[in-house]
C-alpha cells in the first residue's frame, strides 16, 4: 500500500495553504496531494469568468507541474476519498487504492445542492463548483440566448453578470426577499440589484422553482407565484454543503461539516481539516459555524499545515469571521463581520449572528451616486463594516474587527474618518 507522511484531500486553497505551511519547515517528508478534478489546482472563484471566456482555461492554475515538482509533491488528478479508517491510518479511493498515511489533511471542500423542484433532476440543467462545470456549461452557452439563474448569492450573481457581458438575456430567481441575503442588508441589496436591472438582467425576488418542463425546445419553469419563464438554459446556484458523505462510516465527529477545533484538528488522532468542509470556532462566540470564504480557507489551511508539521510559530485559529469581496459592473463592495440579523441566504450558510442588544451603528447610505457605507460598533469595538462604492479598504477593516482594538478615545475620530484612522491604528499595531 503506498504511503505518505502527510497526505492532503483536496487541492484549493486550503489544501495549497497547507502544503506551503508544511514544506516550510519539512522539505523532505513525503507529501501527497489528491484532486477530484482531472487538471492543477485552481481557485472556485474564477469559474463564472471561464464560463464568459474573460478567463483562459489553460491560465487559471493556482500552481503549475513545475511548482509541484519542485515542492516534491506526489499530485494524484482525478481522484476522490471514498472512505477514510482512522484506526488503520489509510483512505481508500474511487479507483480502488489505497493509501496510508501518519498525517491526513481533509480539505474536500463542498458539494452543490438541488432544490426540491419537480422535473428539475429530469431536465438538463448546470452547476458552477468545477472546472468541468465551467467548461460544460461555457459549451452548453453555444447558441443560447436567455438563461435562468436559480439563486442570489456569490456564485449566482457573478454567473449572471458574467452571462450578461456575452449577450445572453438573463434572469434571476431568489427565494428570499433581496440578493447576496448572507452578505449585504437590504440597503446594500437594494444598489447592488438596481445595477443588475440598469444591465438588463430581470429579478423575481422572494420567489422558488416549483417545476421545470420541456416547452417547444425551451425549459418552461413554473415559479411558487404561478408564473412562468421560458429559458434556454438554467444554471441552478441554490447552495453548497461540505462534502463528508466519505467520512459515514469514519469515527470523525460531524455536524453539519466536520468539527474542528482552533488548530483545525478533528476528533480523531492524526486528522485535520480545512475550508469549506469544516465547522470552526466562531470569532464573536464560541459556536461552530460554517465559514466558506477565501480567506477563511487559507487562514485554516495555513493553521492546519502548520501543526501538521509541528511549527512552534503557529497561533491559534481566532475564530471565522465573515469576510466577502465583491466587485460588479464597475462597482466594488465588501462586507465583513456583524452586518444585519442572522439568517440563512440563497447558498445555505448561515452569516455571523447579531445577538447582543447593545450594537451601533453608523451609516451613510446615498442611493443617487450609490455609495453606502455602515459601521457597526459593540463596546466602543468594531464588529462590522459594509461598503458599495466607498475608499474603505477591507483588509484594514478585517483587522479593525479582528484585532479587537478599543476605539474608545478615537470612535468619533474614526466614524468621521474610517480609512485614514483605521491605516493610522493599524500603523501602530503592526510596530
Amino acid at each position: 500500500m503506498p504511503s505518505a507522511k502527510y497526505l492532503i484531500i483536496g487541492s484549493s486553497h486550503a489544501g495549497l495553504c497547507a502544503l506551503d505551511a508544511i514544506r516550510l519547515q519539512d522539505t523532505e517528508g513525503s507529501v501527497t496531494l489528491i484532486t477530484r478534478d482531472e487538471s492543477l489546482p485552481y481557485s472556485p472563484t474564477i469559474l463564472p469568468y471561464v464560463v464568459s471566456g474573460d478567463a483562459d482555461p489553460e491560465k487559471i492554475f493556482l500552481r503549475d507541474q513545475k511548482a509541484m515538482d519542485h515542492l516534491n509533491v506526489t499530485f494524484l488528478k482525478g481522484e476522490t476519498v471514498t472512505t477514510v479508517d482512522t484506526k488503520a491510518h489509510s483512505v481508500r479511493l474511487s479507483s480502488g487504492e489505497s493509501l496510508s498515511y501518519e498525517k491526513l489533511l481533509l480539505a474536500t471542500g463542498a458539494t452543490p445542492v438541488l432544490p426540491p423542484v419537480t422535473g428539475l433532476e429530469d431536465e438538463p440543467h448546470h452547476v458552477l463548483r468545477t472546472l468541468d462545470d465551467a467548461m460544460k456549461l461555457r459549451t452548453a452557452l453555444e447558441n443560447k440566448h436567455t438563461a435562468l439563474v436559480v439563486g442570489a448569492g456569490l456564485i449566482g450573481m457573478h454567473a449572471a453578470e458574467n452571462l450578461a457581458k456575452i449577450g445572453v438575456d438573463v434572469t434571476i430567481v431568489e427565494a428570499l426577499p433581496h440578493v447576496l441575503p448572507d452578505y449585504f442588508d437590504e440597503d446594500g441589496a437594494s444598489l447592488i440589484q438596481q445595477a443588475f436591472s440598469d444591465k438588463g438582467i430581470k429579478m423575481h425576488l422572494g420567489c422558488t422553482m416549483k417545476q421545470v418542463a420541456r416547452s417547444n425546445g425551451a425549459q418552461l419553469v413554473t415559479l411558487n407565484s404561478g408564473e412562468t419563464i421560458s429559458s434556454d438554459l438554467v444554471l441552478v446556484a441554490t447552495g453548497v454543503r461540505p462534502s463528508i458523505d466519505y467520512l459515514s462510516e469514519a469515527d470523525i465527529e460531524v455536524d453539519q461539516g466536520i468539527l474542528v477545533d482552533d488548530r483545525m484538528r478533528t476528533s480523531a488522532d492524526g486528522v485535520w481539516a480545512a475550508g469549506d468542509v469544516v465547522q470552526a470556532p466562531g470569532f464573536f462566540d464560541s459556536e461552530k459555524r460554517l465559514n466558506g470564504t477565501l480567506p477563511d480557507a487559507s487562514e485554516q489551511g495555513r493553521i492546519a499545515g502548520m501543526d501538521m508539521v509541528g511549527d512552534s510559530a503557529l497561533k491559534p485559529y481566532k475564530g471565522g469571521i465573515g469576510m466577502n469581496t465583491y466587485k460588479f459592473f464597475g462597482h466594488r463592495a465588501f462586507s465583513i463581520g456583524l452586518i444585519k440579523e442572522a439568517n440563512t441566504g440563497s447558498d445555505g450558510r448561515e452569516e455571523d449572528r447579531v445577538s447582543a442588544p447593545d450594537l451601533e451603528e453608523d451609516r451613510v447610505f446615498s442611493p443617487a451616486s450609490q455609495r453606502y457605507q455602515k459601521l457597526v460598533f459593540q463596546d466602543d469595538r468594531l464588529v462590522g463594516a459594509l461598503s458599495i462604492n466607498t475608499d474603505l479598504d477591507p483588509g484594514v477593516m478585517f483587522e479593525v474587527i479582528r484585532r479587537r482594538i478599543d476605539l474608545k478615545d478615537m470612535k468619533a475620530q474614526f466614524v468621521d474618518h474610517p480609512q485614514e484612522t483605521g491605516r493610522i491604528l493599524m500603523t501602530k499595531v503592526w510596530r
